[in-house]
């Protein structure tokens, strides 16, 4: 008999679909709850996936309420106004804040021993401040973090070296955004060291950090391969398969790092964060680890002086 497996997706916009397309055609879960305020909008994408069955075979697809979450062992968070043009993702931080409190909130109430995944940009920022407000062990909240710049990044490598990007092992740690740390010094290709000079490092790691700038410039928002992240991260969770992956946790003393939130390699599984890894890494990139999360830090302040000064934020739970 197969395992019920229940994930719910919080937030139909384009990257809530994009997860819960992925998490379909792949069947990771036997049953996908889609959950949004416009209530009509995730009953129309459960209908639209549901006539895929055929094709892909049977996974149950319905739009829920945060009262029917209760067996779902991953909620995926990906709420909030999406990332528009010439908007960092540190822009975004006021407007969406409020909204993954709000959420985290009901699932303490309603899904309480699930692991929750926060797709949400800002994700650093925002993971933070859904662990504060869950009473949730802290490994059960997780970011999304840099596992797709570390994507982007090995896909780079593997171009330029005419190689599968599945054969390149490397990380971008730090921040989901400009502040992101290339891991140069552990990047491998089977068991030998990326060698590139000066300029095609710089060349790589400078794609890697504006890739999404470059595809919000041409179709106004991403979805598809963060659909595909958020879609593996949940496999491993649901399968507890002990997989390293780069994700956003709260430090404790990494590095000589804490009161943060930013990506470092993590081991993942049923539990959510099963172990925190920090492996050796060049001088420089401690110190640009240093240099993204006192960036991280100074908008986690500028976050609290609004709210003391009573600026609103955005309520919504479209992606």
């Amino acid at each position: 008999m197969i395992q019920h497996r229940s994930v719910a997706v919080v937030g139909t916009g384009s990257v809530g679909i994009a997860a819960a397309f992925a998490l379909f055609t792949r069947r990771i879960a036997s049953e996908i709850l889609l959950v949004d305020k416009d209530l009509a909008k995730a009953e129309g994408h459960a209908m639209d996936l549901m006539h895929g069955q055929a094709l892909v075979g049977r996974v149950s697809v319905r739009a829920a309420t945060f009262a029917e979450l209760g067996r779902a062992q991953v909620v995926v968070i990906a709420a909030g106004r999406s990332q528009k043009r010439g908007e960092t993702r540190l822009d975004l931080l006021q407007k969406n804040a409020e909204v993954v409190e709000e959420i985290m909130r009901a699932l303490d109430e309603r899904a309480p021993n699930a692991v929750v995944l926060v797709a949400t940009n800002p994700v650093d920022l925002l993971t933070r401040r859904a662990s504060r407000a869950s009473k949730r062990p802290r490994a059960r909240v997780i970011g999304t973090g840099t596992t797709l710049d570390s994507a982007r990044f090995r896909a780079l490598i593997a171009s330029e070296l005419h190689v599968s990007p599945q054969s390149v092992h490397a990380y971008v740690l730090g921040e989901h955004g400009d502040s992101q740390v290339p891991i140069w010094s552990g990047a491998m290709v089977g068991g030998v060291s990326v060698a590139f000079d000066t300029a095609t490092r710089t060349r790589i790691a400078d794609a890697t950090r504006t890739a999404a700038r470059e595809i919000i410039a041409r179709k106004g928002y991403t979805d598809l391969a963060i659909g595909t992240v958020i879609a593996h991260l949940v496999n491993a969770i649901l399968v507890d398969e002990r997989s390293v992956q780069p994700l956003s946790v709260p430090l404790e003393g990494e590095y000589g790092l804490d009161d943060v939130t930013l990506s470092i390699p993590c081991v993942i599984g049923h539990e959510g964060v099963v172990r925190r890894l920090a492996p050796e890494l060049a001088r420089e990139e401690i110190d640009a680890l240093h240099a993204s999360a006192s960036l991280l830090k100074e908008k986690e302040r500028e976050l609290g002086s609004a709210r003391e000064r009573g600026e609103p934020a955005m309520h919504t739970v479209d992606a």
